[in-house]
């Protein structure tokens, strides 16, 4: 067997090369990212400007014609006429046929005929023209530009389905556990009716769970957990390393280590692409351990003390457009003297300006219930804790902390018991991360702002797709109003004059914080709201299955926005539908246009 048989899991996927063409990567999952660069350092020049100048082009659509061609070739076929195990066998045949001729079309729509006959049989869902084209787009190792409520998640399983059944381990990568146990329980008898197995990952489960699912023909994981996932398995020695670094460690290591948890990296789609693969690009998963800080707590009071008794523009100014804090040369002088018995290496002024500004980064730039919450610990001893809120997504992040004595400067701040300093043991991006897989593809609502950095980044190409029906939704226009304390009122009378009407109500926020404070505006008035926001994480499946139901309000932060599918009742939709009111806009509208 070639090396390259063996680093991408016993596999021959080189018909992925030919069915995507200049769209796959031979990516990194053969050598580290450094070989990946210097290959594609090699390129001829006019080709690489060829290539990125075609990146910058304007965002495709996929045409009329080309949807209608490929469904008029599905529904030509007769699927309802043939037997679960012809139909099953009629999948099969037609990826050997693609294995033989990548550019065989009628083989294509005959693999995802067989597919979206099964999803009828099995799960009530025949793909609308739409969503055919949405995994064709996918199984050539594109971008799919999906409107909310088209249907991505049939779109993604029917792609898996396809590149399972070519023998390629598939991940579907979704943005949170709630999401990727959902899809996965539901699309399970889907991959079943094929031979097929599922499974999903999900924070808390043991290391042979893990190693076992990932062994399934399709694995449904949140981006957090497989980065996490690749780097305990680079730590043990099974990262895929260059060869020679691979042949020594297995040389030494031989049969000392375990199984690795990811056994190849062939076929990924991601979800909500633009946030994975933009939002979140250069944010590092860290694997760290407990280590004995530099940070004494007498060390960090003094620096909290010290940051509230400066003054802004004064002893320090916050930098435009950035989250950063510029120490002008008065502000050392300002602090009290430290403390005594510290140590010796806090006497540099480097030292102590950096914790400095820190401590005022901590104090004026992280707020609570806006970048973290304070929630109990695990135990009962550990009282109240820190976590982060992952702005984008409103949820809590429980496993991750700042960097820098920052996230010790907040607990100082806030009054809590102190986490220890921590050693980085190993620490990957998402953007190094998913320019591993033999083939990428993505699916989300909002790409094509992001269009040009996908393409530079991972030479990934947005496609654009039509609603299946006309849009039957009505934009109103954007109010302002003095203060919030007004805008709450207001939005209080829009939304109780809706859920009158019969209509359910989504009410959007950015934070916790606002979140909240709209809803003690419902609760003044005696009309019930039900909030969703990182502190009701775990009751998000039951609170979002209800959000539908007419006349129910419900006051959400970002968590209601990506991934999550509020389908309105019978009464409802007769009313209006879902009523969604956004009460601030984000630094980014591709997050604004998610809520709709």
């Amino acid at each position: 067997m070639s090396e390259a048989a063996a680093l991408s899991g016993h596999a021959d996927l080189r018909w992925l090369r030919a069915l995507a063409g200049p769209e796959f990567r031979r990516a990194d999952t053969l050598r580290d990212e450094r070989g990946a660069e210097s290959e594609r350092g090699v390129e001829q020049k006019l080709e690489r400007w060829l290539r990125d100048a075609t990146g910058r082009l304007p965002v495709r659509s996929e045409s009329a014609a080309s949807i209608a061609a490929l469904n008029a070739a599905i529904v030509a076929l007769p699927l309802r006429e043939m037997s679960d195990a012809d139909l099953a066998g009629q999948l099969h045949a037609a990826m050997a046929e693609l294995r033989a001729n990548a550019g065989d079309t009628a083989a294509l729509a005959r693999a995802l005929g067989s597919v979206g006959e099964a999803a009828r049989r099995k799960l009530g869902l025949w793909p609308h023209p739409v969503q055919f084209a949405g995994a064709r787009i996918l199984i050539t190792g594109r971008l799919a530009e999906m409107r909310t409520g088209e249907g991505k998640t049939l779109v993604a399983a029917l792609t898996a389905t396809v590149m399972a059944a070519s023998g390629a381990r598939v991940h579907v990568v979704s943005t949170n556990d709630y999401l990727a146990e959902r899809d996965c329980d539901e699309m399970l008898p889907l991959f079943e009716f094929f031979g097929l197995t599922g499974s999903f990952v999900k924070g808390g489960m043991e290391p042979d769970e893990r190693r076992a699912a990932y062994r399934h023909s399709i694995c449904y994981v949140s981006g957090k957990e497989l980065v996490f996932d690749y780097l305990k398995d680079r730590l043990a020695g099974h990262g895929l390393l260059p060869a020679r670094v691979a042949g020594l460690r297995g040389f030494v290591q031989a049969g000392a280590a375990a199984e690795p948890l990811i056994p190849a990296l062939h076929f990924a789609i991601v979800d909500e692409a633009d946030s994975v693969l933009i939002d979140e690009a250069r944010t590092p998963m860290i694997i760290s351990q407990e280590a004995e800080g530099i940070h004494e707590a007498a060390l960090l009071s003094w620096a909290m003390a010290g940051a509230r008794a400066l003054q802004e523009n004064e002893h320090y100014r916050r930098a435009d457009g950035r989250r950063e804090i510029e120490l002008l040369p008065a502000a050392l002088d300002a602090c009290p003297p430290l403390p005594d018995g510290v140590r010796p290496v806090w006497r540099a002024r480097t030292w102590r300006e950096q914790l400095l500004r820190q401590a005022l980064t901590a104090l004026h730039l992280y707020q609570r219930d806006q970048h973290y919450i304070l929630a109990p610990g695990e135990k009962a001893e550990e009282g109240l804790k820190v976590q982060i809120v992952d702005e984008s997504t409103g949820r809590v992040m429980a496993d991750r902390s700042w960097e820098q004595g920052l996230h010790q400067l907040i607990e100082t701040k806030e009054g809590v018991a102190l986490t220890a300093g921590r050693d980085t043991l190993a620490r990957m991006t998402f953007q190094r991360f998913f320019r591993r897989y033999y083939l990428l593809a993505g699916l989300t609502g909002t790409a094509a702002e992001a269009a040009t950095e996908l393409w530079a980044t991972y030479r990934l190409r947005v496609r654009r797709l039509p609603t299946n029906r006309p849009i039957d939704r009505r934009e109103l226009p954007a109010r302002c109003f003095a203060n919030a304390a007004i805008k709450w009122q207001a939005v209080a009378d829009e939304a109780i004059a809706a859920a009158a009407r019969g209509q359910a109500v989504l009410v959007g926020t950015r934070s916790v914080e606002a979140s909240e404070a709209v809803a003690a505006v419902f609760a003044e008035r005696g009309v019930e709201a039900v909030v969703l926001n990182a502190r009701q994480d775990a009751e998000e499946a039951t609170i979002v299955s209800r959000a539908g139901v007419a006349g129910r309000i419900t006051v959400a932060t970002n968590m209601a926005g990506r991934g999550t599918d509020i389908k309105p009742d019978a009464t409802a939709l007769a009313a209006g539908g879902l009523h969604v009111i956004l009460t601030e806009y984000h630094e980014s509208p591709r997050v604004d246009r998610q809520l709709f």
